[in-house]
């Protein structure tokens, strides 16, 4: 599931009776695998906490009425009995075959590109300019939006990034930002992107995040990156990416929340993109 910024509070605890019937579930619901240990399935309905609520219900209308191909699918999400999205703090989505694979790279990508081009002609919702986590800091600070004033965790890591940024014009649209962990693959069955992180960035930078995941936590050879060089702005794109990444965790800091990551985890990558930048 996803890292990005859907934290609700009650963590851990399981959803009322009441929320269940909301949403049509029958019988217990059991606690799901990963998820943050806050995702549950009763019989075909998976409900969770949500976070902004503006933001998830945004996130229901368009993948309730967005139009899947042989390239992708989504999870569905389900109304309540009083038409709404949300009941009490919580969503549900109709549970969604298959599971994730963070190695399979190049599928990822694909279904991400697919995903985006489904969106594109979607205008960039209001509820981001409110949205207050420590990943929106991160994309903030990626995209100037917010000035670096130094001392931030890995500080040495994202000055030479900051400095090695240039101008782009590339068309933002909403894009999922956290693409590599919430594709799930089924066999005989398109890849499904679920968990949906909203941010209004170009196509080609939610695709260099996946990239930049990739290399750094799971592996990813280098070629993984010239493999996907022809998207618009890359080597910018890459720069961004790695930055809203490193970023976060200054986020995470300010918001008194762990910060688990380490410099020596990104400097291999922040080489590499800093070699192409230049």
């Amino acid at each position: 599931m996803s890292d990005g910024p859907h934290r609700a509070a009650g963590v851990g605890a399981a959803p009322p009776r009441e929320v269940l019937a909301a949403f049509g579930a029958r019988g217990e619901a059991d606690l799901l695998p990963g998820g943050q240990g806050r995702t549950w399935r009763s019989g075909e309905v998976v409900v969770k906490p949500c976070g902004l609520a503006t933001e998830a219900a945004w996130v229901a209308e368009v993948l309730s009425t967005i139009e899947e191909t042989g390239r992708f699918r989504v999870a569905r999400p389900v109304r309540a009995a009083d038409g709404g999205w949300i009941v009490r703090g919580w969503q549900a989505w109709r549970l969604t075959p298959g599971s994730p694979d963070p190695r399979r790279w190049d599928e990822v990508l694909a279904a991400g590109e697919a995903f985006h081009e489904a969106l594109a002609g979607l205008g960039c919702p209001a509820f981001l300019k409110d949205r207050e986590d420590p990943w929106t800091f991160g994309d903030r600070i990626a995209w100037e939006e917010l000035p670096l004033r130094g001392g931030e965790e890995m500080a040495e890591l994202l000055e030479p990034l900051a400095l090695s940024r240039r101008p782009v014009d590339v068309p933002a649209q909403p894009v999922h930002g956290d693409l590599l962990g919430n594709v799930m693959f089924a066999d005989g069955m398109a890849p499904a992107v679920i968990d949906w992180p909203v941010y209004c960035r170009p196509a080609s930078w939610a695709s260099a995040v996946a990239v930049v995941d990739a290399l750094t936590w799971h592996g990813a050879p280098a070629s993984l990156v010239e493999r996907w060089s022809d998207r618009a702005e890359w080597d910018q794109m890459l720069v961004r990416a790695l930055m809203y990444r490193i970023a976060t965790n200054e986020g995470l800091r300010r918001a008194e929340l762990p910060v688990r990551e380490h410099v020596k985890s990104y400097r291999p990558v922040v080489d590499l993109v800093l070699d192409r930048a230049r």
